[in-house]
């Protein structure tokens, strides 16, 4: 099995969905929900990512995440460069302008289709950082811009330059299928 995810997370020992140690990286992506520092997680409502509080009853999105294949042209140094995606709707996360402004979005696109191109598609790509249980996500399209959730929850995932002022940018995983 090939190694794509470099530093990304595996389930811990205890069999508690807990993130614990590098994964080895595969042709196929690990699928996983994702809350940040305060405990809010990504849901889809219509057609828009948006993080909200854990509650019973409720459902995060499982999200896919895949390693880029091609990293050659791609920075070094920034993280492991990853496609994220959503299973269902199969839907991919991108970084776009709007009005001037970098802008997150989501395309409906199979992630496995952007691992196979045979260069990066750097607007769908992110810098996957760790830091300890903390992971950041950066705009390779974008540098300097992170995916990011409002501290209060019931915002949509935006991508920003505001690290840890109005916006949370640290996320951790629970793996649902390594």
């Amino acid at each position: 099995m090939s190694s794509h995810l470099g530093r990304s997370e595996t389930p811990s020992s205890k069999g508690d969905g807990k993130v614990k140690g590098p994964v080895l990286s595969r042709i196929h992506p690990i699928l996983v929900n994702i809350q940040d520092i305060n405990h809010l997680v990504w849901v889809l409502q219509g057609q828009t990512l948006t993080a909200v509080p854990r509650k019973d009853q409720m459902d995060p999105v499982t999200v896919t995440l895949v390693s880029c294949k091609y990293t050659e042209t791609l920075e070094k140094g920034r993280g492991n460069p990853v496609y994220l995606g959503l299973k269902e709707p199969e839907l991919c996360l991108f970084c776009t302008k709007v009005k001037g402004q970098p802008t997150l979005q989501l395309q409906e696109r199979n992630i496995m289709d952007l691992y196979h191109q045979t260069e990066p598609v750097k607007p769908f790509l992110f810098y996957h950082d760790q830091n300890g249980r903390a992971s950041s996500f950066e705009s390779v399209a974008f540098p300097g811009w992170f995916i990011g959730s409002c501290s209060c929850g019931g915002c949509p995932v935006i991508i920003t330059q505001e690290l840890g002022e109005i916006y949370t940018t640290d996320f951790g995983f629970t793996v649902l299928q390594p």
